[in-house]
């Protein structure tokens, strides 16, 4: 049996493919709809009684959702890739259209396949908490603009009357105010939904610095806590993991962690463990010790961060809830 990697390049309105065989055959290059019945085409094309056909794309988020849908109702295998991943093993690179993209994808797939891991839609409910915490993530930035706003009006008030101005701003703000509110109960009504998820929120949350937006992003981006091994993983996911830099006796740089890393989860945990060293007895004196021994703030907070995930991840992994130690001793004595 043939194996034969489809590329696909997604955009919002169609769908650039690249067809390449094991054996180096004259690829096949055709274009179809984003849409229901374009994919379905797709699929019709690239039926072949005789061989084994794996379709790759770059995580593109919502635009390649219905795709990979489809491909999982018709219960073919799929890679769905980080498109940085893509774009740094291909070497340095001439010219760029969808079908040169969509070329690049296929030669990936064939060239890395026994590396890879076929990729699985999450749940519904993780599906609409994340869209949930990017609704939000918008509403945010834009009140911080209005914020931001309202200040400079502030500064011209001084020498022209711009209180209308200030008046609608600040009404904008308490509307922000209000939706964000509401998206924050919608998210947690999604989580309350589905036992398992729910399970794994309530444990998550005992942990002293994790509140509802840490958990909610946890249970989104380690679907539930399975796509991940172990937290190690996460950190370097999250570009927490510090890693050494050295080359021979020549160059001994600083340990430091990767600038690859999913922003957003490490601003949250950030905000976590400033205020875990604050209300956690064995963070807090962690943080001091650290601090006397001339650490500098950020890289104290950075392993707490990572302290934190390991916290997180055990707690989902065992029956017990999680287990403030100082306070237990303190009581036990």
């Amino acid at each position: 049996m043939k194996n034969y990697f489809v590329g696909i390049d997604i955009s919002k309105d169609t769908l650039d493919v690249c067809v390449m065989s094991e054996n180096d055959e004259k690829e096949i290059f055709f274009k179809v709809e984003n849409s229901v019945e374009g994919v379905e085409k797709m699929i019709s094309t690239n039926v072949r009684k005789d061989s084994q056909l794996r379709y790759c794309f770059e995580n593109t988020g919502n635009y390649g959702l219905l795709l990979a849908k489809i491909l999982e109702n018709h219960n073919l295998p799929y890679y769905q890739i980080p498109a940085l991943e893509i774009k740094l093993s291909q070497g340095i690179q001439r010219g760029k259209n969808d079908k040169v993209d969509s070329w690049r994808i296929a030669r990936y797939a064939k060239v890395h396949c026994h590396e890879l891991t076929l990729h699985a839609l999450p749940e519904k409910e993780i599906l609409m908490i994340k869209n949930l915490l990017t609704y939000r993530n918008h509403l945010i930035k834009i009140r911080t603009q209005f914020k931001n706003e309202k200040q400079s009006f502030y500064q011209i008030n001084k020498i022209a009357d711009v209180s209308y101005q200030i008046d609608e701003i600040t009404e904008h703000i308490k509307r922000l105010d209000k939706n964000i509110d509401l998206v924050e109960k919608r998210i947690q009504q999604e989580i309350d939904k589905q036992q398992q998820i729910s399970t794994n929120y309530k444990k998550i949350t005992k942990v002293k610095g994790v509140g509802m937006l840490t958990a909610a992003y946890m249970i989104v981006l380690t679907n539930n806590f399975t796509s991940f091994q172990n937290p190690r993983k996460f950190n370097c996911y999250a570009g927490l993991a510090p890693f050494e830099h050295s080359s021979g006796t020549s160059i001994k740089g600083k340990t430091k962690t990767s600038k690859l890393r999913n922003k957003r989860i490490k601003t949250v945990l950030f905000n976590g463990a400033n205020s875990a060293v604050i209300y956690d007895e064995e963070l807090k004196s962690y943080y001091k010790r650290k601090k006397e021994e001339g650490k500098a703030h950020n890289s104290i907070i950075n392993a707490v961060c990572c302290k934190l995930v390991y916290r997180m991840f055990a707690v989902v992994k065992r029956e017990e809830p999680f287990v403030n130690l100082v306070r237990y001793n303190l009581h036990m004595s």
